[in-house]
């Protein structure tokens, strides 16, 4: 544990962002997960698809993953989406 008072609040605020981040990152692999078990499951793929391209859209607005990283994602989900049509 660090002995300065800013740096003691640097960890506490750096753990809190922490687990905000890991949480956001978290439910876009949950969306992204449900989209694949509705492909497979034969529910509603559309709107799964567009739930998770819209959650992978926030975590870019928010920093949380790269842009291109959301692009290589997006672009994978819409060729499992397409192949399945």
């Amino acid at each position: 544990m660090p002995n300065i008072k800013s740096a003691k609040k640097r960890v506490l605020v750096s753990a809190a962002q922490n687990a905000k981040n890991r949480s956001v990152k978290s439910a876009v692999k949950t969306k992204i997960k449900k989209f694949d078990t509705a492909l497979v499951g034969g529910g509603d793929a559309v709107a799964a698809h567009r739930d998770a391209v819209a959650g992978i859209d926030q975590a870019v607005a928010k920093g949380i993953i790269h842009k291109n990283t959301a692009a290589r994602k997006k672009s994978q989900l819409a060729r499992k989406l397409n192949a399945a049509k």
